[in-house]
């Protein structure tokens, strides 16, 4: 939509110099294939299926009520499946709002917060919003994160792990530098992909004070339709967060959303079966990709990231799109010559392989 300059003027000044995050592609067209935004090819527990059904069949006359601001019964399945206590676990509307309470309950400080040049698109959109400070570290030439940089002035620490575009990992002895350089900043490891083979840095809440970890349901947990994400820190972090959501939107989560995640958390079995298939796929994938003359960054997560020395990535793109199949192409510095590809079934990653060999390299 053009808004005229005249328009404008009922605008706030701060919002008429915002530079708005800019989603995956949600395309309308039938029968494309959607490789654009790491969505799980597969779809959620059938439990959750029944859960929903649940609430629509025995607590329809609920729904003229709110839910329950606290989402108790999640916070207790998320705290039992990662092993911690319920106070420490925050809940919002989606990984996104998550961050969003994050950048306003810690990092707006006088010095700026750290994170990476190439990395997730709403760290920036999010430092604009709040007017948060900030310095954007450049990764190594092998598109790796170097902890020693993070081993400066700063006003809190933010990295996804694994780092988004590029797919590539940190180890938790790389992590433990980062919280141990920065022991009276709050460092934030985001975990949109961590399930699809990486570590998780839940496992060192307990001993690092200054640490927060961000999930979300979207991808492993095939839930990105609900919006549940979520934070696991020390008690003293999560209240500051609580605080936040409670300035802003005391309901966050409603009562589908609820019992689905419920019902996610509580299907394990179900959970580590589809990341297991996404990681097996994800490295036939590859090796595909790579006898194709990929160049592919070595992944941990529900992507690929990949370029290929004789092919312009955004026409790639282009080709693809004609040949009705989706990716992800970055027209940014540094990055402009690589592919994000969503990691499908197998029919789906074998139909990208086909395509590109019969019809576009």
């Amino acid at each position: 939509m053009t808004v005229s300059t005249a328009q404008m003027r009922f605008w706030s000044p701060e919002v008429r110099e915002l530079e708005p995050y800019v989603p995956g592609e949600q395309p309308k067209i039938q029968n494309l294939l959607k490789l654009n935004t790491n969505e799980n090819p597969y779809p959620p527990s059938p439990k959750v299926v029944e859960a929903v059904q649940a609430v629509l069949h025995d607590q329809a006359d609920a729904l003229r009520l709110y839910p329950d601001p606290d989402a108790t019964t999640l916070k207790q399945a998320i705290a039992t499946q990662q092993n911690m206590d319920v106070s420490q676990v925050f809940l919002g509307n989606g990984s996104d709002e998550v961050l969003a309470h994050i950048f306003k309950a810690f990092f707006l400080q006088d010095e700026p917060i750290l994170y990476p040049d190439i990395t997730y698109s709403f760290y920036p959109v999010y430092s604009q919003f709040f007017g948060t400070k900030t310095k954007e570290i450049p990764l190594n030439d092998n598109f790796e994160i170097d902890v020693k940089d993070y081993a400066q002035p700063n006003g809190g620490v933010i990295i996804t792990n694994p780092n988004a575009p590029t797919s590539i990992a940190l180890s938790l002895a790389e992590i433990e530098q980062v919280l141990q350089a920065n022991p009276d900043r709050v460092v934030v490891i985001d975990e949109a992909y961590v399930d699809f083979g990486a570590e998780s840095a839940v496992s060192l809440v307990n001993r690092y004070e200054n640490l927060v970890v961000c999930q979300t349901t979207s991808k492993s947990r095939s839930l990105a339709g609900l919006r549940v994400g979520f934070a696991i820190a020390q008690s003293h972090l999560i209240a500051a967060l609580e605080a936040v959501k409670n300035s802003f939107n005391s309901y966050p989560i409603d009562r589908f959303a609820i019992a689905a995640a419920v019902a996610s958390f509580e299907d394990q079995a179900y959970f580590e079966e589809q990341c297991q298939k996404v990681i097996t796929s994800r490295e036939k994938l590859v090796s595909d990709l790579t006898e194709l003359g990929f160049n592919v960054l070595p992944s941990k997560a529900n992507f690929i990231f990949a370029s290929h020395p004789q092919h312009e990535a955004g026409q790639l793109a282009q080709k693809l799109r004609a040949q009705g199949i989706i990716v992800r192409h970055f027209n940014k510095p540094r990055i402009n010559q690589f592919l994000r590809i969503t990691v499908g079934t197998d029919e789906q990653n074998a139909r990208l392989v086909q395509t590109l060999k019969q019809d576009i390299l």
